[in-house]
C-alpha cells in the first residue's frame, strides 16, 4: 500500500469582540497597572471581574481595586511551554488569589523549578514593559517575600478606555487524508482525477472517501473520471478573501466530472462571471508545477441536458 500522506495544518483567524463596561475597565486598568475586581451584593470581590453574579445572576457593576500581590491557591508545572504562552522557559500555571479578592486569577508563575512552587506561596504581578489593555499586560507572577501591597482605591474611571480586543484564534495539528484521498491527491499530481466505485450501488465518488456515503460499505476500486465535466450549480463571489489573489467578482461552482456520481467544487474562469450557467461544459486548467487545477474553463461544447445532471444538484 502506498504511504498515506500527512502534513501540518494551521487554522487561524482573528476573533474581534467588543467590551462591556466591566471588562473595559478591567483591561484598561491592566494597561495602567491597576487590577480591578467587581463587588457582589453579598460583599464578595471577584477577580477577574464578571458582569453577572455567578451565584445569583444579578447584574454587578461595582468596581474596586485589589492589590497586585497575592497567594497561590493551586498550581501545575508546565515543563514544555508552547507557542503563544506567556513564558518561553518552563513555568507554573497558577491560580492566584490577589489580596482583597475572593476568587483566583489564572496566569503564569515564573519560578526556577517545581520545587520552588507551593500552595500558599506569596507572589506579585510582574507587569509587561509595553501594555495595550489585554491580559498579557500581566507578563506573569513572580515570588514575593515583601509586604502586602496596598491598592490606591481606583474607581475604575479612565481616560481613553479600551472598548474592544482582537484575539488570534489558532489551531495547529497534523492532518492525514487517509488511504482513499491520498490516492486522489497523488493522481492529481499527475493531472488525473481518480474516484472510487461502490461495490454495491456502483456509484463513483470524487473525491473518494474510502466508503460509500449511501450504502456505508468500503470502497477500493479506483476509477479515473473527467477531465471534463458539467456545472451543476454555482455562486458568484463578491467579497475578496485576504489569502486569495483573485479579483472579484468570480464564480465558484459544483462540477460533475464525466463518469462521477458526486460533484466537486472549483472556480470557473475564461468566461465573464455573468455568463456562467447550469449545464455549462468545462475542463480543468493547470498551471506549471501545480498539484491541482487552478480553475475550470468552458470547453465550447453545447450545454448538458438538465436530465443528465439533475440528480447531482
Amino acid at each position: 500500500m502506498p504511504e498515506v500522506l500527512k502534513a501540518p495544518l494551521v487554522v487561524e483567524f482573528p476573533f474581534t469582540r467588543s467590551l462591556g463596561p466591566v471588562q473595559s475597565a478591567f483591561l484598561t486598568g491592566l494597561r495602567e497597572r491597576v487590577v480591578l475586581g467587581v463587588r457582589t451584593a453579598d460583599g464578595r470581590t471577584l477577580v477577574p471581574p464578571v458582569e453577572y453574579d455567578p451565584v445569583t445572576a444579578e447584574d454587578i457593576r461595582d468596581l474596586l481595586e485589589v492589590a497586585p500581590t497575592g497567594t497561590v491557591t493551586t498550581w501545575a508545572w508546565n515543563h514544555a511551554p508552547r507557542r503563544g504562552q506567556p513564558l518561553t522557559t518552563p513555568f507554573a500555571w497558577a491560580l492566584v488569589r490577589l489580596d482583597g479578592a475572593d476568587t483566583a486569577l489564572l496566569h503564569a508563575l515564573d519560578a526556577p523549578g517545581p520545587d520552588a512552587v507551593h500552595t500558599g506561596m506569596r507572589v506579585r504581578i510582574r507587569w509587561a514593559a509595553e501594555r495595550t489593555g489585554a491580559i498579557t499586560d500581566i507578563a506573569c507572577f513572580e515570588p514575593h517575600d515583601g509586604d502586602r501591597a496596598q491598592p490606591a482605591g481606583h474607581t475604575g474611571e479612565f481616560e481613553d478606555p479600551v472598548t474592544g480586543i482582537v484575539a488570534a484564534a489558532r489551531l495547529d495539528y497534523t492532518y492525514s487524508p487517509g488511504r482513499a484521498q491520498t490516492a486522489y491527491i497523488n493522481a492529481l499530481s499527475g493531472r488525473r482525477t481518480v474516484g472510487e466505485r461502490c461495490p454495491s450501488c456502483r456509484k463513483v465518488y470524487v473525491p473518494p472517501r474510502g466508503a460509500c456515503p449511501t450504502c456505508g460499505v468500503a470502497t477500493s476500486e479506483q476509477v479515473e473520471v473527467g477531465p471534463r465535466g458539467t456545472v451543476t450549480t454555482f455562486c458568484i463571489v463578491n467579497i475578496k478573501a485576504k489569502n486569495l489573489d483573485i479579483e472579484v467578482p468570480y464564480v465558484y461552482a459544483h462540477i460533475a466530472l464525466d463518469g462521477a456520481d458526486l460533484a466537486l467544487h472549483g472556480r470557473i474562469g475564461g468566461i465573464p462571471y455573468d455568463e456562467v450557467r447550469m449545464g455549462l461544459r468545462v475542463e480543468p486548467v493547470w498551471t506549471e508545477g501545480s498539484r491541482y487545477p487552478d480553475h475550470y474553463r468552458p470547453t465550447g461544447e453545447p450545454d448538458a441536458d438538465y436530465d443528465t445532471y439533475k440528480e447531482l444538484l
